[in-house]
């Protein structure tokens, strides 16, 4: 599961549909509607929130408006009510991390996004979030490239 800092402009076409379906995911796992996923470190900065779900579904709200944006067909019935305005805190550090790890993922399956990014050093963050310096977040695992 991968639940995207970096805002979903930047994701390829299969990175936007599989985020679409993670966050459906993790907004089931904190329903308590699944058993899998439960421990999930990507869920924790979404766990301490007062409204974990309506984070979520502002999270998926963003991603709905990209699919629109492209002329996908996603099923906006999915999305739930967006009861907060609040925005989430994340750090530079967690960004970075993921950019790199996205142009990573990029250059191997999309090389032509990968080459339109080249140029991106300062990459916009999700909605959701607010960026604050900081280091890679401690739930993140982190691969060795």
């Amino acid at each position: 599961m991968r639940l995207w800092t970096v805002h979903p402009q930047y994701l390829d076409a299969r990175g936007l549909v599989a985020v679409w379906r993670e966050a459906l995911l993790a907004r089931a796992v904190l329903r308590g509607r699944t058993r899998g996923y439960r421990h999930h470190p990507q869920l924790a900065r979404f766990r301490g929130r007062a409204n974990p779900v309506a984070c979520l579904n502002a999270y998926l709200r963003a991603i709905y408006d990209e699919s629109v944006r492209r002329g996908y067909r996603f099923d906006r019935t999915k999305l739930g009510r967006v009861v907060t305005r609040r925005r989430v805190p994340e750090t530079t550090g967690q960004l970075a991390y993921e950019w790199a790890h996205l142009r990573r993922k990029l250059k191997g399956r999309d090389p032509r996004r990968y080459r339109a990014l080249a140029n991106t050093h300062r990459p916009l963050a999700h909605p959701l979030f607010v960026l604050r310096a900081g280091p890679v977040q401690a739930w993140e695992r982190q691969s060795r490239r």
